[in-house]
Formats: C-alpha cells, structure tokens, sequence
C-alpha cells in the first residue's frame, strides 16, 4: 500500500535520490533542457522549481540555500546571471515536460525532455505569432448577428461597419458612423449621391 507516500523514491535510497535530483538539477539549469524519463522529470520538477523561485531574489542567504542544494559553482553563477532575470517575471511553472512517442528500447520506459520555459525559442516565436493572428475572443454561446429583422428595427451598429449586401455591383456598399442606424446611414448616403 502507498499511504502516505508523497514523493516518488526512484528505486534508490535518500542520500542517491538527492545527489541525482542535484546532478539533473544542474544539469537543466546549464543546459536549459534534459532528456530523461518521465518519473525522473516529475521527480526534478519538484525539486529545481523552488530553487528557481528563490533564485529570483538575489541575496547571500539565498545564494547560499540554493548552493547547499545543488553545490555546483557553475549552474549557481549561470542560474543567478541568466536563468533569474529571464523567469522574473513568471509567477511559477518554469519548467516544461514534453513527453516522447517511442518508449526507450531496453527497458521501455516511458521518455521525455524537460525543459525551462523561458528557453525554448521556437514555443516562443510561435506563442507570439499566436498573439498577433488572435485579436478578439468570441463567447461560446456566441452573440445576436446582425440580420435583416435587427436592420428592420432601426437597432444601432457597431461603430465603423460595412454592411454589404448580394445586391448587383452598381449598388454602393453604406457605411455606418458610430451611434448610427444603417437607415440613418442609407438615407445619408442618397443624400450625397444626389
């Protein structure tokens, strides 16, 4: 039974489990990406992502907590210099776990790549471009359309929209100004086409 059972052991005992959790931890933090097996990259997730919160305040206490966890000068400099002011503003959830297709062939365990978030420029580029294409957000149940009974009605626009018609292609398009019903609109058109 598991009562109780909070961390993952990884088949090894306390003092192996901490000085691998610290190996990986270093080698994320130098390399910003690993490759490793999926129990592995839960296990390192809980681990490093509360040295990269505290390595958001860059104090001597702080240097030297995270140093007698990981005890690598190397990846305390790197962490410190680079990795901190790039995460700085993230509230959390530095790290990423892409998960593999292909299990690994000796043991068929389960593979992934863990990652920083921050790191990963092609995510990145693609989140952006992603911001730029999505402009407005639309509620699921979606919202009144502007039909021909709304036109009848005399309700009011969106300010500055087309209304085009399947109307032959002398027909001018109208134009409608912002608090304006597309009838005040048609009319203000003929007006000045005549």
């Amino acid at each position: 039974m598991r009562h109780g059972k909070t961390i993952n052991h990884l088949g090894r005992t306390a003092a192996h489990r901490n000085a691998m959790l610290s190996n990986m931890a270093s080698s994320l933090i130098l390399h910003k990406r690993l490759t490793t097996t999926v129990a592995k990259a839960k296990a390192l997730r809980k681990f490093v992502e509360p040295l990269l919160t505290k390595s958001k305040s860059d104090t001597t206490h702080s240097r030297r907590t995270i140093f007698a966890t990981l005890q690598n000068k190397e990846s305390i400099k790197e962490l410190f210099d680079a990795v901190a002011t790039k995460i700085a503003n993230r509230p959390g959830g530095y790290t990423r776990i892409l998960k593999f297709s292909d299990n690994r062939l000796g043991d068929n365990a389960e593979m992934c790549i863990i990652e920083l978030v921050d790191y990963n420029e092609t995510l990145l580029e693609a989140k952006t471009a992603g911001e730029a294409k999505t402009t407005t957000r639309r509620s699921r149940r979606g919202g009144k359309k502007a039909t021909d009974e709304t036109v009848a009605t005399g309700e009011t626009v969106a300010p500055a929209a087309v209304v085009e018609t399947s109307a032959p292609e002398d027909t001018p398009t109208t134009t409608v100004e912002e608090g304006q019903t597309r009838d005040e609109a048609k009319a203000a058109d003929e007006e000045a086409a005549s």
